[in-house]
């Protein structure tokens, strides 16, 4: 579509990877964005764009809220949405092993299509516009996230409970041929649920391909101690020396680092994607996000799966991230609103390699969504990004743009589905499964 947003307060990136929010406007040309301004003087802006004139198909004005980039999840289990509330307040181990994995023997290519659904439209509310997801089915997913136009990163989850090198290979092709909209990473599921030589068969395909590796990474003590058992060293490291990180790529949870891991990550360019409302609800620990961004490591946020958090909620995530942050490091000031909120967007972007999706500015991607300041909430506007970070809420998202396209507004879902549809599948499927 070509939209013109008007009379909005824009969040925008500098150079130095500082915030700054412009009052003016935002053009949406088809899938991008094509100019960031003050909007005075429009005939001297399309002739400078070499436009003599655009059709607008619609004109918002946005009466002074913010337009911002729509947030990143850099981690996520989105068919997980079935668990919601299933398994709660169990130790990752025995909730992993014994009630999810049972459960998800039980999905197929079709019953999992709803669930997918749902966790989709729960990030719409929520101002997501990306999920980097490890999911069951990478093609499925991928076929419907294209579907209801959301952009999904798929990274493999294979591991030694069944999973082929093979299948890993023809997801790769297949998911990334879908659509402009999914792409897919070379990596596994975790160091305790793959065997040595799985390992170093999806080491090759990182070479073959020249992928980022990710995977599951020191998520609990428990994990770290038992991996120095079996190999003398950290899954870190054990990675590293199976020369996964060629190519970049990084680590999801990164709770229990030492030194040596975090030079590593340091090294080889990595990123550490930290998803503080499961690590506390599954009692694994607090992610040292600190010493992380004092070595000058990307760091980006995700929410996990409903199994374990339970929402999808980057408000939460951010306010998680900064206050745990702050009391394991007894440092109030150890890490601030505006690291908070790159870490949710411009850090997610890159941790997936959505170059093109990290800001809002001319020639971007429109992938952007409308926060509603005139509410509670987020008054009196002393600092904006604060208020986002700190008593920001899914309440103030207003409108969520993937891919120039507008998938969610003031309440309704514009994916070619209907919300009470999906909300009767998912239920009647899970009746089925008990």
């Amino acid at each position: 579509m070509n939209i013109r947003f008007y009379n909005a307060k824009i969040l925008t990136l500098k150079e130095n990877e500082e915030f700054e929010i412009l009052d003016g406007e935002l053009w949406v040309f088809g899938d991008r964005i094509l100019y960031v301004g003050d909007g005075r003087r429009p005939d001297r802006i399309l002739e400078s764009l070499g436009i003599p004139a655009i059709l607008w198909e619609r004109e918002t004005d946005c009466g002074g809220n913010l337009l911002m980039p729509g947030f990143k999840n850099a981690h996520a289990h989105t068919y997980m949405t079935f668990l919601r509330s299933f398994a709660d307040d169990l130790p990752l181990q025995e909730w992993l092993y014994e009630r999810c994995f049972p459960m998800e023997e039980q999905l197929t290519e079709e019953n999992i299509r709803p669930f997918e659904i749902l966790g989709i439209m729960e990030y719409l509310t929520a101002g997501i516009t990306t999920s980097f997801d490890m999911c069951y089915f990478p093609p499925v997913y991928a076929r419907v996230a294209a579907d209801c136009g959301f952009r999904a990163v798929q990274v493999s989850g294979v591991n030694s409970f069944g999973g082929k090198l093979e299948v890993v290979e023809e997801n790769y092709h297949r998911v990334n041929e879908t659509s402009d909209l999914t792409s897919f990473l070379i990596g596994f599921h975790a160091e305790y649920t793959t065997k040595p030589e799985l390992m170093e068969g999806i080491a090759g395909l990182v070479r073959k391909y020249r992928s980022p590796l990710y995977m599951h990474n020191s998520e609990t003590e428990k994990e770290v101690r038992e991996c120095v058992e079996r190999y003398g060293k950290s899954p870190t490291r054990l990675t590293d020396d199976l020369g996964m990180y060629e190519y970049g790529g990084g680590g999801f949870h990164c709770v229990w680092f030492e030194d040596e891991d975090i030079e590593i990550f340091r090294k080889r360019g990595l990123t550490a994607v930290t998803c503080p409302a499961s690590n506390i609800k599954l009692a694994s620990g607090i992610a040292p996000l600190k010493r992380f961004y004092d070595a000058g490591i990307n760091l980006a946020i995700g929410t996990d799966g409903a199994a374990s958090n339970n929402s999808l909620d980057m408000f939460k995530e951010m306010f998680l991230a900064s206050a745990l942050t702050k009391v394991s490091e007894m440092d109030a000031a150890c890490i601030s609103a505006d690291r908070i909120l790159y870490m949710a967007t411009a850090g997610g972007a890159r941790a997936m390699g959505l170059s093109d999706c990290d800001r809002l500015a001319a020639g971007k991607k429109a992938d952007l969504i409308l926060i509603d300041l005139k509410q509670p909430n987020m008054q009196p506007e002393h600092n904006i990004v604060k208020n986002l970070v700190y008593s920001g809420s899914k309440q103030n998202v207003r409108m969520t743009m993937v891919n120039g396209n507008i998938l969610y507004e003031d309440r309704r879902f514009h994916i070619g589905v209907e919300p009470e549809d999906v909300y009767r599948d998912v239920n009647e499927i899970v009746r089925g499964m008990r």
